[in-house]
């Protein structure tokens, strides 16, 4: 039988005194907190059966952080995946015990937004939302400013000049790596069709403009035709797709800047073999990962979740701690790129 982990384990792991172990265990004195946490650390690595009550002790010692949370698309794989990372980086975050609260738009509608961003009131201490740019919004952020609790756009930059901070990726620079992607693998001009969530998502705007501005300067071959709003659902972009395929022969390469993308692949797997058409969409997922490896994908775009929920949390602590920034601030992250051999 194999022995059990003793508080002399610990020590030896952590590379302390057993002295400083029981410290931490029994909140006898006050111990540093990146020695607390590496006697954490030590204690579940090994299985030392404390390890939850000193876990206990190292956050019971930490200035508390509420942060109230509110996504959308709930039932979508990247929005599952985004809801567990935000809470990841809050159980792992350094210096501060933060407590989320989280809510999920049903819809796109600015009302829906603002009244759930505005529910959290004086519970949270920061709300960081990934809504949409609409005059609603801004007077919900302008509320909650007044009553001192600053606000955070994720992935889309609502409320410009009013926000505390945008965090997420350079869409315009996105738009445009959606363009040299389609446009160095393509060989035939012909024509190139764009989707967009909606007209409220300003993000989706600068990814149509960089894509867009990308044709005009490298490959004029193209023609890009009109943009078509699918509300970030996969029926529409199915409907649309067929649509498109149907009416235009030469279509090259689809880029769907917003949500829908299950629409496109399906669509594209039902009437046309793998590679006819460039297909380059936003966020991997389970279908995005399988339209790559089929090849009716050309490239995922990808968020990197992990750095942009552990830099929120240390962003909006700091916030909290020293105040507001003397200018709204713009927090950029490289986006992560995905070909068919890299999955």
């Amino acid at each position: 039988m194999a022995k059990r982990p003793t508080i002399h384990d610990v020590a030896q792991e952590a590379g302390v005194s057993t002295a400083t172990v029981d410290r931490v265990l029994n909140a006898r004195e006050t111990v540093r907190e990146d020695t607390a946490r590496r006697v954490y650390d030590a204690a579940r690595k090994i299985g030392y059966h404390a390890a939850p009550l000193i876990a206990q002790r190292v956050q019971a010692e930490l200035p508390r952080l509420r942060i109230g949370i509110v996504l959308h698309k709930e039932r979508q794989a990247f929005y599952q995946n985004f809801k567990a990372e935000i809470e990841r980086a809050a159980a792992q975050a350094a210096g501060v015990r933060v407590t989320v609260q989280m809510e999920f738009s049903a819809s796109q509608s600015p009302a829906e937004f603002a009244r759930l961003m505005e529910s959290f009131g004086g519970s949270v201490d920061a709300i960081a939302a990934t809504a949409v740019t609409h005059p609603e919004v801004t007077e919900a952020v302008l509320r909650l400013n007044a009553s001192g609790i600053p606000c955070f756009a994720l992935l889309n930059d609502f409320a410009q000049g009013v926000r505390q901070n945008y965090l997420g990726l350079n869409n315009i620079k996105v738009g445009r790596i959606a363009a040299h992607i389609i446009a160095q693998t393509t060989r035939d001009a012909g024509k190139i069709a764009v989707f967009v969530g909606g007209y409220r998502w300003h993000g989706h705007e600068l990814r149509e403009t960089g894509f867009r501005s990308y044709f005009r300067e490298y490959a004029p071959q193209f023609t890009i035709l009109d943009t078509l709003v699918n509300l970030e659902t996969r029926q529409l972009t199915y409907e649309a797709t067929l649509d498109l395929l149907s009416r235009h022969p030469d279509l090259r390469g689809i880029y769907c800047a917003g949500g829908g993308m299950e629409g496109a692949i399906a669509a594209l797997r039902e009437v046309r073999s793998p590679g006819d058409v460039a297909l380059v969409v936003n966020e991997l997922t389970p279908e995005s990962r399988s339209a790559l490896v089929s090849r009716y994908a050309t490239m995922v775009i990808g968020t990197p979740l992990p750095k942009l929920c552990a830099d929120l949390i240390a962003i909006i602590a700091d916030a909290v701690r020293n105040g507001p920034p003397a200018m709204a601030g713009q927090h950029f992250l490289q986006p992560d790129l995905y070909l068919p051999e890299s999955v």
